[in-house]
């Protein structure tokens, strides 16, 4: 409250009763505190799933333990078991908040990127309203993967608004089916995109930007290198430039549009 201004709109697209999903976009290690205030002030407190590591961190941890927040063991058999947890909450009337992406956005100009289709069996299991939320402004005071915040007294202002709830009623009933995970997950991801494009007051890319991980590279280094990709040198495009693009066209990094 110190430290920001905030800009909130969209709050009468929020249930006011009964379970629902926020979808939000990724931009900060700190956005997420910035939806759940949002959501807060609309009377949505919300359980977030969070990465199990959070809950290692003194002060934090316990805190997220008594918030009720759920840990996500990613990459072992006990991811299932924070779906689960979710499902049960959404179905018992709270609001569930889930970042779809997983990940801070790679995209180089930090436009929502495709996502994973956890929000998707969420949404089909319990049929819940699916609320996308857009924010921007968390990046101004923690830039992605930075390791301290600026501007602290900047008042940087937040902004968030939240859409129309996501159609997804023809795919309800499928959430075993591969494709209709994807098809309600970009229908999500795509909502997202039109409310960050109305705050922004700029177009979004036509197609989002697919994350590919190598190796032991980490986030930093990866949104180093779509943005190297996506925004060469002058000299990076000239014909003769050794290393512009290889034989087939490709610049080499490991995300790209779709």
């Amino acid at each position: 409250m110190a430290l920001t201004t905030r800009d909130w709109s969209g709050g009468e697209n929020l249930p006011e009763s009964g379970g629902f999903v926020a979808a939000a976009n990724h931009l900060s290690e700190i956005d997420p505190l910035i939806v759940a205030h949002y959501l807060v002030d609309h009377g949505c407190p919300p359980l977030f799933l969070a990465k199990a590591s959070l809950f290692k961190i003194p002060l934090v941890g316990p805190a997220l333990k008594g918030l009720g927040q759920v840990p996500v063991h990613r990459g072992t058999s006990r991811a299932v078991d924070a779906l689960a947890e979710a499902e049960q909450a959404v179905l018992d009337g709270s609001c569930v908040a889930i970042m779809p992406e997983g990940t801070l956005t790679r995209d180089p100009d930090l436009w929502p990127m495709r996502a994973h289709v956890g929000v998707a069996r969420l949404a089909l299991v319990t049929r819940a309203p699916v609320i996308p939320i857009a924010q921007w402004g968390a990046q101004k005071l923690l830039a992605p993967y930075a390791n301290r915040p600026t501007g602290l007294f900047s008042r940087h202002t937040m902004q968030v608004t939240a859409g129309p709830a996501v159609p997804l009623d023809d795919l309800f009933g499928r959430e075993d089916d591969a494709g209709a995970l994807r098809e309600a997950t970009d229908r999500v991801m795509a909502a997202i995109t039109v409310q960050l494009a109305r705050l922004r007051g700029e177009e979004p890319p036509e197609k989002p930007f697919v994350y590919r991980r190598t190796g032991q590279e980490s986030g930093r280094e990866s949104l180093k290198k779509a943005r190297r990709s996506a925004h060469p040198p002058a000299s990076a495009e000239s014909p003769e430039s050794p290393g512009a693009t290889d034989s087939s066209g490709s610049s080499g990094t490991e995300g790209e549009r779709e």
